[in-house]
């Protein structure tokens, strides 16, 4: 049985930081150790982790109840403290009630990538609670039913204080559609969380939500009137958040793809795009990165296949 242990260190003045180690070893100590053996991995997934292999065999039942265990522990310890996570485990639990061979190795990958990184802390370090950084994106029609894939973070400086990776519910004809849906999907949380400061005290004077598509916040900032033939049929409560903008309550910024945070929780990224973002998702120290560009280097050949 897994024990769990959430540790809050407050020793350096102006962060928090978040250790769930013991909870880590607990899951790679209860794995079986002949899955976790052989070459390390770079990353917790390979490139096609949201594609079902429909045509592999399905776990039998032992298996099956021990994939759904490690699943809803990586859901838990990924929601407290290793963000990091949050691709595999976002394609993980859409698979518990029939898993088959190929989801129980992209399991098993990413329990490799816990053994590699267990001694890894989340920790968080803010400028102050008067501006929020908002990070949304979307991966167009990167699922085996051509649904989009959205992501959102949050930082109020360093490490993101809460983050969020789901398929989205609907079929979308643009990638200007799907950014404009993740929008629709995470403004909930960015207003709440600005209410939420405020109740307690700490007025926030700047809520920003960050996108990497242009064409999606001009339909966000100015709702139909910026609506062409190809976007016309979005629905109106896809505009909700040009109310929003309207009332004060959030702004929207362009920034940049390659320092887009949120692509990290969109795709199964490689490589150096995959160190730095997970470098600053968890405020890792940065010979952290440098540990996960040398394995990566060092991987083995079809490692991202």
């Amino acid at each position: 049985m897994t024990t769990w242990a959430l540790k809050l260190d407050y020793t350096v003045d102006g962060q928090v930081t978040i250790d769930m180690v013991d909870y880590v070893d607990s899951m790679v100590n209860t794995s079986p150790e002949e899955h976790l053996t052989g070459a390390k991995v770079a990353s917790p997934w390979r490139q096609h982790l949201f594609k079902v292999q429909e045509q592999s065999p399905p776990l039998p039942k032992s298996t099956t109840e021990q994939f759904h265990t490690t699943t809803a522990q990586g859901l838990f310890l990924c929601k407290c403290a290793r963000p990091d996570i949050s691709p595999a485990i976002a394609y993980l639990t859409t698979r518990v009630k029939a898993p088959n061979e190929n989801d129980w190795e992209k399991l098993v990958r990413m329990m490799k990538f816990f053994k590699q990184t267990s001694k890894d802390l989340l920790t968080f370090k803010a400028d102050g609670f008067k501006r929020l950084k908002w990070h949304v994106d979307a991966s167009f029609a990167i699922q085996n039913d051509f649904h989009s894939h959205t992501g959102g973070t949050l930082t109020m400086g360093k490490g993101a204080i809460t983050s969020s990776s789901r398929k989205q519910g609907m079929n979308t004809r643009s990638s200007t559609e799907a950014e404009v849906v993740a929008a629709d999907e995470v403004v909930g949380p960015v207003l709440w969380t600005k209410l939420f400061l405020e109740a307690q005290g700490y007025p926030v004077e700047e809520n920003i939500l960050f996108q990497d598509n242009k064409s999606a916040m001009l339909l966000e900032a100015n709702g139909r009137k910026s609506a062409g033939k190809r976007s016309r049929h979005l629905n109106i409560r896809y505009f909700f958040v040009t109310d929003q903008v309207e009332k004060g309550n959030l702004s929207i910024e362009y920034c940049p793809t390659d320092q887009m945070l949120a692509d990290y929780m969109t795709k199964p990224l490689h490589g150096a795009k995959f160190a730095g973002f997970r470098q600053e998702l968890m405020n890792l120290p940065v010979a952290c990165q440098m540990m996960m560009l040398a394995c990566f280097v060092t991987s083995t050949a079809d490692d991202s296949c």
